[in-house]
């Protein structure tokens, strides 16, 4: 059973906090390390105050997709976070490390929802018939915990550990892809510094992505027409120092690219 709201409150304030004051400890004082209601709740607080502040939800981000991250954290699911419109970064423009704490890239497939999707038994297919198109995306992950030493319940609370993202701009309808077998490079000032490819993405992206909505259905919520889904990274991200050019290039999808350094006039 969650904690009481209060006690639920202080660490969403706490979490909230840490975007702009610096790390926090794990919070195992409140959550088991497995306990996903609890940490759902706090995300959940969290996402009510920032849409009340005037931020807007315009999707969602999946993580932990790849069995040996499951496996290291001592579960059996992916998890999800918020996307908002604030945490957008333009394709080939600049991500000021003065908005991040500990980030790290990686890449990914997006999927961009033409339809809602909203029963609790979505299947790939039912993803695959409801998505517009896919782009490439980068999602630059980050965490208020401090030196990321989390369980899966603090990534889940600190909203999927999310940061920004960025999308490419070429878009693609799935019948023209194969995001099973497409392959993956990250690139970091031109040396390659990840490789994967679709099937590390919890066996295919629209597995994610059908889990996604299947859970979210389960707890009564949806993905709504115009949602933007980051449905897992392709392979191992990689940390983020100042100056760094990345690009990341999909097979049969595209590339998109973002620096790291503050923008210049």
């Amino acid at each position: 059973m969650p904690a009481p709201y209060g006690k639920l409150a202080r660490e969403a304030e706490r979490l909230r906090t840490a975007y702009t004051s610096g790390a926090i400890a794990p919070l195992r004082h409140v959550l088991d390390p497995t306990d996903a209601d609890t940490a759902y709740a706090i995300q959940r607080i969290n996402t009510d105050y920032w849409v009340q502040s005037g931020r807007t939800a315009i999707g969602r981000k999946i993580g932990l997709t790849a069995k040996s991250v499951q496996a290291q954290l001592g579960v059996d699911q992916p998890d999800y976070g918020v996307l908002f419109s604030d945490m957008q970064v333009e394709n080939g423009q600049h991500l000021a490390p003065s908005k991040c704490l500990q980030p790290k890239a990686e890449a990914e497939i997006a999927l961009i929802l033409g339809e809602d999707l909203c029963a609790p038994d979505t299947s790939p297919k039912d993803v695959a018939a409801a998505t517009a198109y896919a782009v490439a995306a980068i999602e630059i992950v980050d965490s208020r915990i401090a030196d990321w030493k989390i369980t899966f319940a603090d990534t889940v609370a600190d909203n999927g550990s999310s940061g920004f993202f960025v999308l490419g701009t070429e878009k693609h309808k799935l019948e023209t892809l194969d995001l099973y077998t497409c392959g993956m490079a990250l690139e970091i000032n031109g040396d390659l510094a990840s490789l994967g490819a679709g099937a590390a993405c919890l066996g295919h992206p629209l597995n994610a992505a059908a889990w996604l909505a299947s859970t979210l259905a389960a707890r009564g919520e949806g993905l709504k027409k115009g949602d933007i889904l980051l449905t897992g990274a392709l392979g191992p991200m990689v940390a983020l120092t100042p100056g760094d050019h990345v690009c990341a290039k999909i097979g049969g999808v595209g590339k998109c690219e973002f620096i790291y350094s503050e923008a210049t006039e």
